[in-house]
């Protein structure tokens, strides 16, 4: 997918994966909208990559930003989310409910500009102990992104695991095991696949050795999550 020239739209563009993603758009020629809740850390990322910022808080729904936005995009990445020490219902919200509606109001336009969709999930999707519900709204992100790439073959599909990142995401909690990956890494990795049509990126790859085992013995797989999870405490 060339992105020269094509209008591109990152949600929680604000800070993180986000922002690092829109800087890399912006270097590839991309026209940008970027979206996030932080008014003054958002229009200094659109003013870096030369593009519209609309602030915006998802979770009050998306029909606003839709709105402004001055096309149909090429590439939507979903990557506005919270943290699993969030309610339920924010968690939902923010992380689940709010890309969905957001995909279904850009559909029509993706087609017709056989675009690209980037849903920036969790390595959680797999479960992560203590983080039930946080883990959940992943999972689901995972399998709506998996129905969407079936339903809709015009359009690219992209799934992104990343495991901990280097980000204010996890507040000040800085886990000893595994050793968090950049904003930057994630972004490169994200690029890479919508270039390359990539239907699934996990980072840092060792992960994916989990994902594999997850799919073949969950039950081993839940034995090696307890142990993971006491070694970061």
């Amino acid at each position: 997918m060339r992105l020269d020239g094509r209008l591109a739209l990152v949600t929680g563009a604000s800070s993180g994966i986000g922002r690092a993603v829109a800087l890399r758009l912006a270097g590839d020629g991309a026209r940008l909208v970027v979206t996030g809740r932080d008014p003054e850390r958002l229009r200094a990322v659109a003013e870096r990559v030369g593009g519209q910022a609309v602030v915006a808080d998802l979770a009050d729904g998306v029909e606003a930003l839709v709105a402004a936005l001055p096309g149909p995009p090429a590439l939507v990445v979903h990557s506005a989310g919270i943290g699993p020490g969030q309610t339920a219902d924010a968690l939902l919200d923010v992380n689940l409910r709010a890309p969905i509606a957001l995909t279904r109001a850009l559909l029509p336009g993706l087609r017709a500009e056989r675009g690209h969709l980037v849903f920036v999930a969790s390595i959680a999707a797999l479960g992560v102990a203590g983080e039930a519900v946080y883990s959940a709204t992943k999972a689901g992100l995972r399998g709506y992104a998996d129905a969407v790439r079936a339903e809709v073959p015009e359009i690219g599909v992209t799934t992104v695991l990343p495991g901990i990142v280097d980000t204010p995401f996890h507040g000040t909690e800085r886990r000893p095991f595994p050793r968090p990956v950049s904003p930057d890494h994630v972004a490169e990795e994200i690029l890479r696949a919508v270039r390359r049509g990539s239907p699934e990126v996990i980072t840092p790859r060792w992960l994916t050795l989990g994902a594999k085992v997850h799919g073949m013995a969950p039950g081993l797989f839940a034995r090696a999550q307890r142990g993971f999870a006491a070694r970061a405490r």
